[in-house]
């Protein structure tokens, strides 16, 4: 977190709001991904109200804040404030031998999550989606080529012929989250917005950037399933 932004009460907040327990697991439940809040209640096996209690008061610290699903606009996800993370615990420690990332069309945000873990952890990494499109998008591979990325080989894939049981999963789009199959486990979500809609440069560097962040955030977390 950056000090100079936040007052002394702004500060003793975020720690006050850090001193349960309950809320202290929610957080470190949002560190690897998003969540809705049932989502949570179900992980942490605490009931709705207790749930809506502990994320007002972590909202209230500006630890958390709430997005609108792009899929089932019925549904909301909770986030960590990235400026806030400075200022809680790195992810508990994950183990795969492999992740794949998803989206709905696979065009887009898995293709440029692959690539970027690629270049920061060994543990290899491919992408796939739910419905996969008959081509990359053009400004996809125009980002890519932009930040020193070869996506010269990139296909789109469908999950089903990619995954593995013990792959780690991450939905990079809420459509996929929601659409996932239930039994497949382990599994993480980040709510990254869909560039497609807008159609700008702006827009897949906004996504790029989002990736590059929470790919810094969960790689130094996940070792190899031999090494545990």
């Amino acid at each position: 977190m950056n000090a100079e932004r936040f007052t002394l009460a702004d500060r003793a907040r975020i720690y006050a709001a850090l001193g349960d327990s309950a809320r202290l697991s929610i957080v470190d439940t949002l560190v690897a991904g998003d969540a809705a809040p049932g989502e949570l209640g179900a992980a942490l096996d605490l009931p709705t109200n207790l749930v809506a209690h502990h994320l007002k008061v972590l909202e209230d610290a500006g630890l958390v804040v709430r997005t609108r699903s792009e899929g089932d606009r019925r549904r909301t996800y909770v986030r960590l404030e990235p400026e806030a993370l400075a200022a809680i615990a790195t992810p508990a420690r994950l183990a795969a031998d492999r992740v794949v990332f998803v989206c709905t069309r696979n065009s887009a945000r898995s293709q440029l999550a692959a690539a970027i873990w690629s270049r920061r952890s060994h543990v290899p990494a491919v992408s796939a989606g739910t419905e996969p499109a008959e081509r990359v998008h053009p400004r996809a591979l125009k980002v890519a080529r932009r930040h020193g990325l070869d996506p010269s080989g990139w296909r789109t894939a469908n999950l089903r012929d990619v995954v593995d049981r013990d792959d780690l999963l991450i939905a990079v789009c809420d459509n996929a989250h929601e659409h996932l199959p239930a039994e497949q486990r382990p599994r993480l979500h980040w709510s990254i917005p869909d560039p497609a809609p807008l159609d700008t440069d702006a827009a897949f560097e906004a996504a790029y950037a989002e990736i590059t962040e929470r790919i810094d955030r969960l790689a130094p977390a996940l070792t190899p399933e031999a090494s545990e």
